[in-house]
This record gives C-alpha cells, sequence and structure tokens, in this order.
C-alpha cells in the first residue's frame, strides 16, 4: 500500500525541483486547490489524477508513488 503523504511529498518535492509553483500546477491541472492537503490527511489521489500530475512535472508515476528512484518515464 502506498502512504498518501509520501506522494504528495514527493509531488511536492519534484515541483519544487522543477520550479513550478503548485497552486498553478493544480490550476492548470483542474485539481481542487486542497489536492495535496487532503493526501497529507490520508486521501490518495485518482489513478487519471496522479497519471497528469506526472505527466506535468515530467516524471514516471511510479516516482511519484516511491516505486522507483528514477524519475524518467519510459515510453
Amino acid at each position: 500500500m502506498y502512504e498518501s503523504s509520501t506522494v504528495a511529498e514527493n509531488i511536492k518535492k519534484t515541483a519544487k525541483s522543477a520550479n513550478i509553483q503548485l497552486k498553478d500546477m493544480l490550476l492548470d491541472l483542474h485539481l481542487n486547490k486542497n489536492t495535496l492537503s487532503n493526501m497529507y490527511n490520508g486521501s490518495m489521489l485518482k489513478s487519471d489524477s496522479l497519471a497528469r500530475i506526472a505527466d506535468y512535472l515530467g516524471c514516471s508515476v511510479d516516482y511519484l508513488l516511491g516505486r522507483t528512484d528514477n524519475p524518467e518515464t519510459n515510453k
């Protein structure tokens, strides 16, 4: 099982390293501004939302889930 707070932290860290403002990303993806806050409180994203975030950040879903240390996607 994946911890939603860990996934939220990985999203936050990846966005910061890419100089992407979280509020801008969430707005662009039409996600609630409280999405990450909800994740820190135990709510997990739907798979399509997680995939859209990964695409936006230019990394893999596996990276955000913590399944790999390699952020590159396999296309």
